[in-house]
């Protein structure tokens, strides 16, 4: 073997060396990252936008794999977490799902019954009620004699709602006294008064509406406050 052959077989062993410390190089990076990394554990994250206080399902979630090290205790691991559940706070699509972003949908207490009536949509809802939302409900009746003023009452206080549905068009051979063309089907949770009082309401009154409660309200209407007519207001001198 000549010294150039010489040369060629250093350079060759020189070469596969050089191989092998980058792959051994190599090796050790990635054993390192992974043991940074940890094992890897199922979560779950959203594909679509959620409105706050809307039903939460698996079409609308997709599971992903996760850094164990990497994810909050309170990440949802499990679908079944969902069942029932509602989202607490709008989310937007490609959230990381949180225990603490979804609640139990409003239920029924004992001596309470559910009972849903149309409300017009553009006077009655104008999107900001939602399910756990709470509400005075207020009916307006015109007066049965000329003598007497038409008036305005709030027929239940408080009342909690469990669930809002789909916006429709109302039957205007039926609803011809509603004050726009769509209405939103609500649905509450009440005490058999309450219920009573509402049924009377939807089917005597002119019209009905709804008064968003402010979280954490907790102070109740007094008597004289539940009753209105324009001629009392007149006797208090307050009308303008």
């Amino acid at each position: 073997m000549n010294s150039r052959q010489r040369r060629g077989v250093v350079l060759l062993v020189v070469s596969v060396l050089c191989a092998v410390a980058a792959f051994a190089g190599v090796v050790a990076v990635v054993s390192n990252a992974r043991s940074q990394v940890g094992s890897k554990v199922t979560a779950y994250e959203l594909t679509a936008d959620v409105p706050a206080y809307s039903a939460l399902s698996g079409a609308k979630v997709r599971r992903i794999s996760v850094p164990k090290r990497w994810l909050p205790d309170t990440a949802v691991r499990d679908l079944g977490e969902l069942q029932g559940k509602i989202a607490a706070v709008p989310l937007k699509k490609g959230t990381l799902l949180q225990s603490d972003m979804v609640a139990d949908r409003p239920r029924l207490q004992p001596g309470q019954m559910e009972i849903a009536i149309m409300i017009d949509a553009e006077t009655g809802v104008a999107g900001k009620i939602t399910p756990g939302a709470r509400v005075n409900i207020f009916a307006t009746f015109k007066a049965r004699r000329e003598t007497d003023p038409d008036l305005s009452k709030l027929m239940v206080a408080d009342a909690q709602v469990i669930d809002v549905g789909q916006i429709k068009a109302f039957d205007k051979t039926t609803d011809a006294q509603r004050l726009s063309d769509q209405g939103v089907p609500i649905t509450f949770a009440l005490d058999v008064k309450d219920a009573q009082r509402i049924a009377f309401s939807e089917s005597f009154a002119v019209h009905v509406r709804l008064a968003l409660v402010a979280p954490g309200e907790t102070g109740t209407p007094s008597p004289g406050d539940r009753t209105y007519t324009l001629n009392g207001d007149k006797d208090t001198g307050s009308a303008r």
